[in-house]
């Protein structure tokens, strides 16, 4: 397509087109742009003269949406006509079908020979060729949509895997502590006596412990961070928490002695 086409031209003056290649999936590509020396093209940033096409301008490296002007003829020529082929390729690097070409034929009117958009219109008036399905439908590759399926199964696959595999160690470990405990109690003559001397400070030490845990878990939460983070810090303040709990226990279990003489 190309827009700020005017309807007619004003003699000497200079108009700024804009030519863009659209299509569902070749993005870029090249063009050649004629008025057959009605007046002067001039080539923008992206595109060159031809050298061998005289009143013709093309495309100086594969791009999209070029930015050209034209100077209209210092004197009434009548209709001004002109040609712009496009070619969108696929980007293979070869000469081949996936390159797709299009044709479009126009003209400018002489001056005052009809009705004249103003300059915001003008920039927005766009003349352009083709159909529904080479603008609109990407032809997608079978093979690139079942290696993408393939990837989301793995992704999934692997996601789910992690969460019930460390979801399903924590219960394990958590399981293992509690039947511990209650080993302990019922055939192990229940925890061993701590001394209030190494209590204490084990105490203070472990509960400042539990209280950063407990804050770096609700951060978590707070924060929704990925489910990985939240198990590790919940794991973590629940460990924490133990370690105080087993502190308690421990100062106030009976003292035992063992060593009869």
């Amino acid at each position: 397509s190309i827009s700020g086409v005017p309807r007619s031209y004003s003699l000497g003056v200079t108009y700024d087109f804009t030519i863009n290649l659209q299509h569902a999936s070749n993005e870029d590509g090249g063009y050649m742009l004629w008025d057959y020396n009605s007046g002067t093209l001039t080539p923008g940033e992206g595109s060159k003269t031809v050298d061998d096409e005289p009143g013709a301008i093309s495309q100086s490296e594969v791009g999209n949406n070029w930015a050209v002007s034209w100077t209209a003829p210092s004197e009434d020529v009548g209709s001004v006509a002109f040609q712009l082929v496009g070619n969108a390729v696929n980007g293979n690097g070869q000469f081949d079908a996936g390159d797709l070409w299009n044709i479009l034929s126009f003209s400018i009117s002489a001056p005052d020979s009809t009705y004249e958009d103003d300059e915001a219109n003008r920039d927005l008036r766009t003349i352009s060729v083709g159909d529904y399905d080479s603008l609109f439908v990407a032809v997608e590759d079978p093979a690139a949509l079942e290696a993408e399926r393939q990837e989301g199964i793995a992704d999934d696959f692997f996601n789910n895997g992690n969460l019930f595999y460390w979801t399903t160690l924590a219960i394990i470990i958590l399981g293992a502590v509690v039947q511990g405990e209650f080993y302990e109690r019922k055939f192990g003559g229940g925890p061993p006596h701590l001394d209030m001397s190494l209590a204490v400070p084990q105490g203070v030490r472990r509960g400042v412990l539990s209280i950063v845990t407990i804050l770096l878990f609700a951060w978590a939460l707070d924060s929704s961070q990925a489910w990985g983070v939240v198990l590790v810090t919940g794991m973590l303040m629940l460990w924490a928490i133990f370690g105080v709990y087993r502190t308690v226990v421990q100062a106030r279990a009976p003292k035992q002695y063992t060593d009869l003489v």
